[in-house]
This record gives C-alpha cells, structure tokens and sequence, in this order.
C-alpha cells in the first residue's frame, strides 16, 4: 500500500478513535504541547520588541510563524523517520497524530455537560459549565442564554475541532492537521481583541482567519446537506445560511451557525459581554421556536452528520483514485 493510501486510511481510523475513544488527556497531547511553546515563546519574544504596537506585532508574527512551522516541521520528522522504518510504522503513527487533531467526541461531551448541569444543579452551574468553553462573561447570563453559547460552541466548532483539521488532513496528512491545530491553538490563546493581545494576537487571528476561510464554507455547505440527510429543516438551513452566514465579525464563524440556525429551526447570535464590555451583534436565525436543552443534542448529531458526509465523499474520492 502506498504513502496516499496509507496517508488516507490514517486519517479514516484517527477520526474512528476521537469517536470512540475521544480526546485523551495527557501532558504529552499536541496541543498542550503547542500551549507551552506559545506561552513560552511570548515571555521571551514580548520584552525584546519595543512596547509599541508595531514592536509587539512584529513580536507576535515572529511567535505565530514559530509555532506553526516547528509544530509541523516535528510531525513531518517524526513521520519521516517511522515511514524510514516501515510505512506500517508510519501509519500507526499517523493515525495517532491524526486522532489528536479530531475534537468531535470532546465537543459532544462539553457541550452536553452545560446541559446535565442546569439540569441537576441549576444555573450557576451550569454558567460554571459553560465558561469553560466559550471567551465570553458567563456569571450573568440566563439558562437560556447558557444553551444558546452551548448551540453555538457546537455549530463553530464543527469546523474548528473536526471539519477544519480533516480538511488539512487531506491536504497534507497529519502534518496538515498539525499545522492548522497549531494556528487554531494560537487563535484561542492569544488571538483576542484586549489590551494585551490586541497587538500581539493580531497575526495568530489572522492566520487562523485564513486557515479557516475554505473548511469553514465547506462546513456549512456539508452541514445543510446533513441538515437534508437527518429530517431536520434542510432548506430552512439553506436559506438561513444564504441571508446570515456574514453575520459575525469573524469572516468564518457565522458560516456553521447561520447553517446550524436554520437547520434547528432557532436563533443564534446576539450582543455579548467580554472582559465587562458588551459588544452588540446580529442575531443569526430567526426565533421560530424557544431554544432548549435538546437543540445542544441536535447540533451534535448535525456535529457527526456533517463530518460523515464529508468523509463519505474523501472516501469515494480516495477509492477512485486507487481504482483509477
């Protein structure tokens, strides 16, 4: 069997395992890896560059473009070397790394958690709950404002944690799925609008913007024809999508929402508070119905639809391209 093959049967069975088995916790994952090579990396980069904007962007660019290339540089020797001595070898390891790079499982996981604790704890802590998952303040949000940030956790993240690594895994094996992880990781940790970052954090967003700009799109096309697959308002999904999918100041996260939105038949979106400002945004959706508890379930079962269909196709694709 050779590299392609080998290559793609990897990232069939890395996705099986996040299903089964989800994300292992361990201090030796990726991408707690990559979390202390940016920490460590800002520490050192942030005092030798002027405290000016423009010396803390060029300090920032030098962090981003470091951390991408040395997280994809160690996949591709430690592949390289399995691949040395067997291509089997290489895809065990492969499979392994690909594994690392899936979230789906987890994200089902954390999202359904909000909901079981509203519903046996009540609102504080189910506030608690949520605060793990989203950047936003969470002490005074209402129960139905914790579902709705669960909803949307699930909806954004179905391009980020599952159909945004598969896409750079098809592109590049799990080399590319480490390079975006690695872009997406920097995002979450210092790719924020504040005082601190603002500067700093302004090529890892960028990055993560345009690593997200083509898996995002074809998320939420592969999400309404999920939406189609699993009698949920496919169409409604569609049209949704069409009028709301701009209606972020992210050029990719209203993509999967406006299409989870309408799929569910709720609204998403709205002003959120961060860091005690309240930043006023568009709804996506129209309110057809109360959101609830279930819609968390929904969304992830549009979560597994979406990412099945668009390993179906890779699928087919990769299978002619044997036959052919």
């Amino acid at each position: 069997m050779g590299l392609y093959a080998l290559t793609a049967l990897s990232i069939f069975v890395g996705f099986l395992l996040d299903c089964l088995f989800g994300d292992p916790l361990s201090r030796l994952h990726p991408v707690v890896l990559m979390g202390k090579l940016i920490s460590f990396l800002e520490k050192k980069l942030r005092p030798i560059f002027p405290k000016t904007p423009q010396g803390q962007r060029i300090a920032g660019a030098i962090m981003a473009v470091s951390v991408a290339l040395i997280s994809a540089g160690a996949g591709f020797l430690l592949l390289y070397g399995a691949w040395v001595i067997h291509p089997w070898a290489y895809f065990v390891l492969s499979a392994f790394l690909c594994w690392q790079c899936f979230a789906a499982r987890c994200l089902m996981a954390e999202s359904k958690k909000v909901v079981t604790a509203l519903q046996r704890e009540g609102l504080d802590a189910g506030r608690r709950q949520i605060a793990m998952l989203v950047g936003r303040d969470t002490q005074d949000l209402t129960e139905t404002q914790v579902i709705k940030a669960a909803v949307e956790t699930v909806a954004e993240n179905t391009s980020d944690g599952v159909i945004a690594p598969l896409c750079w895994m098809i592109v590049g094996g799990a080399v590319g799925g480490l390079f975006y992880k690695a872009v997406n990781t920097m995002d979450s940790m210092v790719g924020y609008k504040n005082e601190k970052y603002l500067n700093f954090g302004r090529w890892a967003a960028k990055m993560d913007d345009g690593a997200n700009y083509v898996p995002a799109r074809l998320s939420a096309l592969s999400m309404i024809g999920a939406a189609f697959l699993l009698k949920l308002d496919g169409r409604n999904a569609w049209r949704i999508w069409r009028r709301d999918r701009r209606n972020h100041a992210s050029p990719n996260s209203a993509q999967c929402e406006s299409a989870c939105a309408g799929a569910l038949g709720v609204q998403l979106g709205g002003s959120t508070s961060y860091f005690g400002v309240v930043h006023k945004k568009p709804t996506i959706g129209d309110p057809t119905r109360p959101i609830e508890g279930a819609d968390v379930t929904r969304a992830c079962k549009l979560m597994y639809g979406t990412s099945g269909l668009l390993l179906l196709v890779y699928g087919v694709i990769v299978l002619l391209g044997v036959l052919l």
